[in-house]
């Protein structure tokens, strides 16, 4: 009850934002990409593919807007901004005298639900994949999925991961016809048959990061040459399976997967090519969806060699987040001090991964913050934090 006072709230805001700013999404071909996992990658993907083919395009994701090429970051936590931040991107990128303007968006549950993105008339609503999540939020998954379908709904063509398990449910929901379907089997109008490129991306699951990018754009009515051109010169946005050069010949890799499903996607595709032996370090957000945390602990202890648990914004709740963590750890067999560790200051985490537990050709992977400048310790204060820089305090004093 609460909630929907707010989104009364949120949805005057939209309203005001959208007549402040003279609608400026009217004047602009925008592409929205939402789901659980890998939609920053996504995104970025798609802007990629339309810079490089020539296109005057902008983009808004998690990991910060660049309209006509000047860069800002978003508040600390924020995937998709509020409607006055968001409203005035548009304004700005709508600014220009190219005929065609193009914006991608990444778009979440909260954006939706909360009417951050209304008044925006979208031309392409992509879909990733949507496994339970917030449900600390929505409640209900049933209730996820069709919050999610309200972007395929509002768009003129909906994208959609044929393969994922959200796909039956999606159709309950979606009233929008013109679809467009991609995945590995042959029954979907976008698959690696149909469309064959070379991309540097790993793992499955980035397959149909690349396969949404190339409905999308096919949809927009771009060449095939000009989206496998793009794909194949794609690099990952900042905290998407980076990896970290290193003369220890350690695969140092920091990714922002924080949900169970986009960390062991992550880590099966790390397991495959690693050479020796994988450590992850692990944790889990305060107030945010507990009932993850386990199934987190279970899915890196069956698929790493070592596990540490540590601060991913607790909140205050680090002990609790351990706790429930552990469960699903004692679940798939985890020793603790043996191959399982806690550690709650992250610096000393990633230190101790690298330094004492990693020698050459393992990989050490860190999930969960990613390309955040901050981290909230207490539930009262954000705090200067960066992985990368973490990871370069652990290999000077390595040196």
């Amino acid at each position: 009850m609460w909630q929907q006072a707010k989104n009364t709230y949120h949805l005057f805001q939209g309203i005001t934002a959208n007549i402040y700013y003279g609608k400026p999404g009217r004047k602009l071909i925008v592409i929205g990409v939402t789901g659980t996992d890998g939609k920053t990658t996504t995104v970025n993907l798609i802007y990629h593919i339309l810079r490089n083919a020539g296109k005057n395009v902008s983009i808004v994701s998690t990991t910060g807007a660049n309209i006509h090429g000047k860069q800002s970051n978003l508040a600390f936590h924020v995937t998709n901004p509020a409607s006055w931040p968001l409203q005035k991107f548009l304004n700005q990128a709508a600014k220009t005298n190219f005929k065609e303007n193009y914006i991608v968006l990444e778009v979440s549950s909260h954006g939706i639900d909360q009417h951050r993105v209304f008044g925006i008339p979208f031309t392409i609503g992509v879909v990733t994949n949507i496994t339970p999540e917030h449900l600390d939020y929505h409640k209900t998954y049933n209730e996820y999925v069709r919050t999610k379908t309200k972007l395929l709904n509002r768009a003129k063509i909906a994208v959609i991961n044929k393969d994922d398990s959200s796909y039956s449910k999606i159709l309950r929901y979606l009233k929008n016809k013109n679809v467009v379907t991609y995945g590995m089997g042959k029954n979907v109008d976008v698959n690696e048959k149909i469309f064959s490129y070379k991309s540097p991306l790993i793992g499955d699951f980035n397959r149909y990061n690349v396969l949404a990018a190339i409905s999308a754009c096919k949809s927009l009515g771009l060449t095939n040459k000009e989206i496998a051109k793009g794909i194949e010169t794609f690099k990952t946005p900042l905290g998407r399976m980076n990896k970290i050069p290193n003369k220890l010949g350690i695969n140092i890799i920091v990714d922002y997967a924080h949900t169970a499903n986009g960390i062991k996607q992550a880590l099966t595709a790390l397991k495959k090519q690693s050479k020796k032996k994988l450590i992850a370090i692990v944790g889990g957000e305060g107030y945010r969806d507990e009932k993850k945390r386990p199934i987190i602990g279970e899915v890196a202890t069956k698929l790493a060699n070592y596990v540490i648990i540590s601060a991913v914004d607790p909140r205050g709740l680090q002990e609790e987040i351990n706790k429930e963590i552990l469960a699903g750890v004692k679940k798939a067999g985890g020793k603790l001090d043996k191959n399982i560790f806690v550690i709650n200051d992250r610096k000393e985490a990633i230190d101790f991964a690298i330094n004492k537990l990693a020698r050459k050709g393992d990989t050490v992977s860190m999930f969960g913050k990613g390309h955040e400048r901050s981290m909230n310790i207490d539930g009262k204060h954000e705090i200067p934090w960066s992985e990368y820089e973490a990871v370069a305090s652990a290999l000077k004093k390595h040196i």
